[in-house]
């Protein structure tokens, strides 16, 4: 049994006997509405106890409703799910409908008779269980993680112990239990355990950070037991057992978790984990246990409740944020249209504006975009509208289905948003389907003297459809924020809100190429580890498989040569690698940079000199993190073949790529590139850079004459492209 230090009336009300429903302190839930839980065995609590739900399969219809609450869940999807092997069994639907009366009847038991129902209700989409986010201890449990992580990163450990506590008293048992047998609880069940690792994770962190190893051990423990192979959790069990004294202990669990992984997958642990072993081992306690932070103070008068912007973001928040008032002033509705490359913080930015406008009196809603076709008979933007409005506890009226007109249904159903005052979050706005990009741009339509804010993000691609979204809204009420990339200042502002010196501010900006992603992902690592070619943040190695993932098996096997062939994309050479044309190529290298695996960077020319296709230096870093030696030396090999075939100035390239290729690559073979590079320079005219190749040639395993080094990259980038092999020509 674990004892947690003391816990507030807060810590108390959430493990009270609601068993997890109980209300937060501060954010009460209005009477009527009844309580749901699925963090545990699916149920349902009015004011005065317990809902009697019935028999195990209306429990089952409850929860795939309360798995999308707020948002329609068609008849047709309900007997798919309920029943995947039989969904057209005969009495099928009626069973649907008469298990959706009994649970309309037990939540609603003060419900006059004939009086539609306000909970459970049907639209031209199906059925929505109007449910608001309070009302349900999933969305309260994410909630608590949320501050538990925030709090912990703003310095305040005793907060984010107690959010953390309070989050993980909502469980009950496993989420989703009455139907954990079903598939369509699968994703959702597989993402809150997860998020409640997490929430152990914060918990253990934050009880170190208070110098209390002796509460953190057992929790670790446990940790690594309900997830053997996480590496996080083996982290803070061998830093908890080294906080209370017990570095032999950490060291024993590090080899048991190497063995694991070892027996398991045929891997090593991360390098993460491998620095903080090394770390016990010389009993570098500042590496281990970090001093303990400061809580990072709100400046420049932010209303309570708001984050400090970080450097080279303050104004840029400062300007969204004064829409507030004028939009509570009834000066109309207010529009800010945040633009910038991945990783530049636009997520950030909007988050935290919202953040922001809900402790002025603002309820916050975001628009949630699941990128499938709407099928339905309906308008399109039902769906994504009633998602829209759930977040609200409104449904759209059953009177907005009988509207002739699609304006006019959509100007009924959108009718709550005008009620309060109302924050829109459409974050990655050039990602939306079709249906929310539409009802985005109804918004702008019908929404004008609203006291509504609407913030959209979007990357910076040039996706003329980005621009459509916001050709509906008045000029006058737009904000557009563009953000560039940062400067030199902002990196030392950086560094200084850290506790470092200006040192590193260059190198980091140069490492990072201004992208705030890829610095605050830099400064996580050691100062010792932050600048070499090899430094690559965990979450960055993480990020770049899972895009590579996503991209396609050929569109992954593409990036990857690439990644070993350089930090520009070489088309002619990609495409003779890979077998196919420039043409095909180029599609994929479009998917490459639809998932922001590489970036095209414009040039001042034409033609060759119009711009090129290139990897962000620490992103290429990652992609070859994701091949082994024998991997990188087969592309090498392949690519100074290729090479070599097409003579000229690619012998001198071939050197580069045979150097690299290990035991595929036999010293004559290396010889006999240098000198045919070595001859042709000499017949360019070159005779210094011919006789650095010809010394080369003799003693091909010495060291690497500068001066040829040079020569190489410089045949390499000044020559022209080699005619197209047969092998990439179409036919």
């Amino acid at each position: 049994m674990v004892t947690i230090p003391p816990r507030t009336a807060r810590d108390t009300a959430a493990a009270s006997q609601d068993h997890g429903l109980a209300d937060r302190a501060g954010d009460p839930v209005d009477s009527p509405v009844p309580r749901f839980g699925v963090l545990g065995p699916v149920e349902a609590r009015h004011e005065h106890g317990p809902v009697d739900l019935g028999p195990p399969k209306r429990r089952v219809v409850l929860a795939r409703l309360l798995l999308d609450a707020g948002q329609p869940v068609s008849v047709k999807r309900l007997l798919r799910d309920l029943w995947p092997a039989d969904s057209a069994r005969p009495g099928a639907v009626s069973t649907v409908h008469s298990h959706i009366s009994r649970l309309r009847m037990v939540l609603e038991p003060d419900r006059a008779a004939g009086h539609p129902s306000t909970l459970l209700v049907r639209d031209p989409a199906g059925y929505t269980l109007r449910v608001p986010r309070r009302a349900l201890d999933s969305s309260i449990f994410e909630s608590l993680v949320d501050e538990a992580g925030r709090q912990l990163r703003d310095g305040h450990s005793e907060q984010a112990q107690r959010a953390a506590v309070e989050a993980l008293q909502l469980w009950r048992g496993p989420a989703f239990a009455d139907a954990i047998d079903h598939e369509f609880v699968a994703p959702e069940v597989n993402r809150l355990h997860s998020l409640r690792q997490t929430a152990q994770e914060l918990q253990v962190t934050a009880l170190l950070d208070m110098g209390r190893g002796d509460f953190a051990v057992p929790l670790a423990e446990s940790l690594t037991l309900t997830a053997p192979l996480r590496e996080a959790s083996w982290a803070l069990l061998m830093k908890a057992l080294y906080a209370t004294g017990r570095g032999a202990e950490a060291l024993q669990q590090y080899e048991r978790f190497r063995r694991e992984l070892a027996e398991e997958l045929g891997v090593d642990p991360g390098p993460a984990l491998r620095r903080l072993h090394q770390a016990v081992l010389t009993e570098d306690t500042s590496a281990i246990l970090p001093a303990r932070r400061s809580p990072r103070p709100v400046t420049g008068g932010a209303p309570a409740g708001r984050t400090a912007a970080p450097p080279g973001r303050t104004r840029e928040l400062e300007r969204i944020c004064s829409l507030a008032p004028r939009a509570a002033r009834g000066e109309g509705t207010q529009w800010a249209a945040v633009s910038g490359p991945r990783g530049a913080g636009r997520t950030w930015l909007v988050e935290e504006a919202a953040r922001t406008l809900e402790t002025q009196g603002f309820t916050r809603v975001r628009m949630r975009c699941r990128g499938l076709a709407d099928t339905s008979r309906s308008p399109a933007v039902v769906g994504p509208a009633a998602r829209l409005l759930g977040q609200l506890g409104a449904t759209p009226s059953g009177a907005a289905a009988q509207v002739p007109s699609e304006e006019a249904a959509l100007a009924a159903m959108l009718t709550p948003l005008a009620e309060g005052r109302t924050v829109i979050v459409a974050d990655d706005g050039d990602t939306f389907c079709a249906a929310c990009r539409e009802l985005l741009r109804h918004l702008g339509m019908f929404l004008r003297d609203e006291p509504v804010v609407v913030l959209c993000s979007t990357t910076d691609r040039g996706d003329t459809s980005v621009a459509a979204l916001l050709s509906a809204v008045d000029r006058q009420h737009l904000l557009r924020v563009e953000l560039p990339e940062l400067a030199l200042d902002d990196v030392r502002a950086l560094l200084e809100a850290a506790g470092e010196g200006p040192e590193e501010a260059e190198d980091l900006l140069r490492r990072s190429e201004g992208n705030m992603l890829v610095l605050r992902a830099l400064m996580e690592l050691p100062a010792a580890e932050r600048l070499g070619p090899k430094a690559v943040p965990a979450g960055l190695s993480s990020a770049a498989a899972a895009r590579l993932e996503a991209v396609g098996p050929s569109a992954a096997d593409m990036v990857r040569k690439a990644a070993v062939c350089g930090a520009d994309l070489d088309a002619p050479l990609l495409a003779a690698l890979l077998g196919i044309t420039r043409e095909a190529l180029l599609g994929l290298v479009d998917a490459a940079a639809g998932a922001h695996l590489v970036v095209w960077q414009q040039g001042a020319g034409a033609g060759e000199d119009a711009g090129r296709y290139r990897f962000h230096s620490v992103m290429r870093e990652a992609v070859l993190s994701t091949l082994s030696r024998a991997e990188k030396q087969l592309v090498h090999a392949s690519a100074a073949a290729r090479l070599s075939e097409w003579g000229g100035r690619h012998h001198a390239a071939a050197v580069h790529h045979l150097l690299r290729s290990g035991p595929l690559a036999s010293s004559e073979e290396l010889a006999q590139a240098c000198r045919s590079a070595g001859a042709y320079f000499e017949e360019q005219g070159q005779p210094d850079a011919a006789r650095c190749w010809f010394e080369y040639a003799e003693a091909p395993g010495g060291p690497w004459p500068q001066d040829a080094a040079g020569a190489a990259h410089g045949a390499r980038e000044a020559a022209p492209d080699p005619p197209p092999p047969e092998a990439g020509r179409a036919r």
